[in-house]
Parts: structure tokens; C-alpha cells; sequence
């Protein structure tokens, strides 16, 4: 093997970007280098069972020592939460009230912990930094490491004139609505964007590009989204980018199925249901779901989420708070989702239809796609008739587009993405591990 590298991952802290960064991580940390997460308090203890080195840092102050203990993700968990009815409004509504309030706790948090940051790093000296995240924290591009970006979320963060603004889930064939959007978007972001754009070059990095929130690297970016419901042909990108069409980890444990879901009448399907541990916060909107979906003839495995203990399932599900989604997915027929990056690029990755009811960020832009090119169909989250969700699952599940999925994912899976990305991650580390050697 070649010499060991410390790499260190700085992950947003929803699971979505730090579940792909574990990903990445295993595989590299298999090979024998040394992983070092620098993610957010609440994962205290959780990543270092993984094998992993634990350096986590606070986005906001600390709570005192007798407060309870955090969930993973609690400090976003809250946030959506109270935010959630937010949610109700048009994406274009969403910039002023949601969205740019949601960009300030980002940067806010970015701000607080940049000393933490640069204590990490010179305690631990990477030889490449990998950040899963939204915004900017300079410590990371000032480190004198390179700097891998990897965006787990809908490749329109990527803007280009051809394609459709980010965070509106607006259709790519009707451009009516870009320009009102990306003009309201400027309007309400771009005052923030300018103070924090001033903040970032304080702390001795590169200005951002224009209203957005990080930089893209010199060396490597890593999206991950699947080719065939891409943009490349509107949008084309840069030699450092590198497209994944999956980032599936290999960490989750095996779950053994009940018999109400294994010994099924003939005729129903087994359906998958989650709105991600944000979405599953918004509690009414579990119950409505359970509710509907308990008048069909199929079996549902729920994602019930932080909030589990305030809503029963229906006789006909099953499910817990947390839920090893990498291995209940391959066993459904459908599944039900709130768009969020991960869930859609596991749904491609198994071959699974998806009904994608949107909340909040890059989700639109996910259920639009999906939508707009068949793989799945977009419903209006809070405004949907209880016959809309039930016609939805049967033509996903009666026509000839689970045998379609299917052999995409055979092709997806044969790309290997999460081993494609440790290998780039790793080239790079060695590229730079290799010239400071030279150097010496």
C-alpha cells in the first residue's frame, strides 16, 4: 500500500453528508490511513465506534454540562423544526423566510467554530481535507492541504443560464419562472452573502464566487448524483469535477424483517417510507401519511424519526426511529421520500420508483427531476388529495418501470461510486503527500 495518509472529513451535520463521508471514510480507513472527523458535537461517540478519530467542534456554544445529551444532528433537527411552517409556502416565498435564515445559522455556525477548526487541523496536520458541506470554512482551504468538495445535494448547486435556478424545484423545459426566482434570490441573499464573502477573506481565503457560499477546489470536486437524470448536457462542468452515480456506505447493519412484512397477501407490494430525520419532525404530517397509507392493500416499512414517540403506525407497518436504510432498501418495491439527496441516489442505486414529497432546499429539485424525466412523481407535500398518493403507488407499481430501474441500478452498482471516490480522495492526499516529501 502506499504511505498512509490522515484524512480528515468535515460534514455538515444532517446524516445525509456525514453518511456519505462514513462511506468514503470505511473505505479509506480499510486501507489503512487514518480518518479523522471533524463533525459537530452531537455526533459525540457514534463515529469513533465506526473506527473513525473523533475531533468534533460546536457550531454554537456549548450547553451547560447538566443539559441533556444531544441527538446526532439535534442542532439542525431543532432548527427545521421550529421552521417547519415554513414549509407550507411556494419555494420562491421559501427565500426570504426559510431559506436565507437557514444560510445565516449555516454561516453562523461556520464562524463560531473556524478556531476550533484551525486547532484540529494543526493538531492533526491532514494531508487532504474533505468537506460535505454548504458553506465555507476557510480554515479548510487555508490548511496548506488540498481541499476535496464533495456536494450531497442536487447538482443545480452548480448554477449555469441553462439550467434551473437551485432550491426552486422548477422545471428545466420551462424557463417563465427562472428569472423571477434567481431575481428574489439575489434580492434577499445578496446582503448576506456580501458580509460573509468580506468574512472569508478576513480569515485569509479566497473570495467566494458570486452568491455563492463555498469554494469550489483547485484539485477535486465530487458530486453525486446518477448520469441518467443529470444535467451534463445543459450544464457541462470543470476537468476537477468528477461525477459519482452513487455514494452507497457499506456501515449499516443488517435488519431482520418481521413476519407482517415478509409473509405478505398476494398482490401487495412492500414500500418503503421516510422524510429523513428532518422531514419525520414534522409530526402531522407522519400522522396524515400513516393515515392514508394505512387504507391500501400493502405493507410499509416507516422511518418514524425523532419525534417517534408521538405517533403510532398503522397494522399494516412497521418501523423504529432509526432505521439501516442501505439494507431496507434493496428489499422494497417502492419508496416514499422527502427528495433528499442521499434517499434519491440510494433509490437509483437499488432500482426503486420513488413518490418524492418535498419540504425544504435542494428536495424540490430532486422530486422536479425525478418527475420530469418518469422515474418517479412529485406531489404537493401538505396539498395532495389522499387519492393522489394511492394512484401514484399503484402506476409506479403497475406499469414497466421497476423492470427499467432495475437494469440502471445493475449499471450504477458496477460503477462502484463510494470506492471511485475513496480512490480519488486517496490520489489526491498522495499527489500532495508525495511533493512535500519531494520538498524536503
Amino acid at each position: 500500500m502506499a504511505q498512509p495518509l490522515t484524512v480528515l472529513f468535515m460534514p455538515e451535520s444532517a446524516y445525509g453528508p456525514t453518511n456519505n463521508c462514513i462511506g468514503i471514510g470505511d473505505v479509506l480507513r480499510r486501507r489503512g490511513h487514518r480518518v479523522v472527523f471533524a463533525a459537530e458535537r452531537s455526533w459525540d461517540g457514534k463515529l469513533e465506534k465506526l473506527g473513525f478519530v473523533e475531533d468534533l467542534v460546536d457550531l454554537s456554544p456549548p450547553p451547560p454540562p447538566d443539559a441533556p445529551e444531544q441527538d446526532a444532528g439535534q442542532f439542525w433537527k431543532e432548527f427545521i423544526r421550529d421552521t417547519a411552517p415554513e414549509f407550507r409556502k411556494p419555494t420562491i416565498e421559501q427565500l426570504g423566510t426559510f431559506m436565507q435564515p437557514t444560510w445565516q445559522a449555516l454561516i453562523d455556525g461556520a464562524q463560531f467554530c473556524e478556531p476550533q477548526l484551525r486547532e484540529i487541523i494543526a493538531r492533526h496536520k491532514p494531508d487532504v481535507i474533505v468537506e460535505d458541506n454548504v458553506v465555507c470554512f476557510p480554515a479548510l482551504v487555508t490548511a496548506g492541504a488540498p481541499f476535496v468538495r464533495i456536494v450531497s445535494c442536487n447538482p443545480l448547486e452548480m448554477p449555469g443560464p441553462d439550467v434551473p435556478p437551485a432550491y426552486g424545484g422548477l422545471p428545466s423545459d420551462d424557463r417563465s419562472s427562472w428569472g423571477p426566482f434567481r431575481e428574489e434570490y439575489d434580492r434577499t441573499h445578496r446582503p448576506m452573502w456580501s458580509a460573509f464573502d468580506a468574512w472569508v477573506r478576513e480569515q485569509g481565503a479566497p473570495g467566494l464566487p458570486d452568491l455563492e457560499f463555498i469554494h469550489r477546489s483547485n484539485a477535486l470536486n465530487l458530486y453525486v448524483y446518477p448520469e441518467i437524470v443529470d444535467y451534463t448536457d445543459r450544464r457541462p462542468l470543470g476537468a476537477t469535477w468528477r461525477r459519482l452515480d452513487s455514494s452507497v456506505r457499506q456501515t449499516d447493519t443488517d435488519v431482520e424483517l418481521p413476519p407482517l412484512l415478509t409473509d405478505r397477501p398476494d398482490g401487495s407490494a412492500l414500500i418503503y417510507l421516510s422524510l429523513g430525520s428532518l422531514g419525520s419532525a414534522d409530526v402531522g404530517l407522519m400522522k396524515r401519511l400513516v393515515s392514508v397509507l394505512a387504507d391500501t392493500p400493502h405493507r410499509f416499512i416507516v422511518s418514524k424519526g425523532p419525534e417517534h414517540a408521538d405517533y403510532d403506525l398503522a397494522p399494516n407497518m412497521w418501523g423504529a426511529e432509526f432505521l439501516p436504510q442501505t439494507k431496507l432498501i434493496p428489499l422494497v418495491d417502492l419508496v416514499i421520500t422527502h427528495g433528499g439527496n442521499n434517499t434519491t441516489t440510494e433509490a437509483f442505486h437499488f432500482g426503486k420508483p420513488m413518490i418524492a414529497l418535498p419540504l425544504f432546499w435542494d428536495q424540490y429539485d430532486n422530486a422536479q427531476r425525478v418527475d420530469e424525466t418518469g422515474f418517479g412523481v412529485r406531489l404537493p407535500t401538505y396539498a395532495f388529495e389522499d387519492e393522489d398518493l394511492r394512484r401514484a403507488i399503484d402506476r409506479l407499481l403497475g406499469g414497466g418501470l421497476p423492470r427499467r430501474m432495475a437494469g440502471i441500478a445493475a449499471e450504477i452498482r458496477a460503477k462502484d461510486g463510494v470506492t471511485r471516490a475513496a480512490d480519488a480522495v486517496e490520489a489526491v492526499g498522495a499527489t500532495a503527500a508525495t511533493g512535500v516529501a519531494a520538498g524536503r
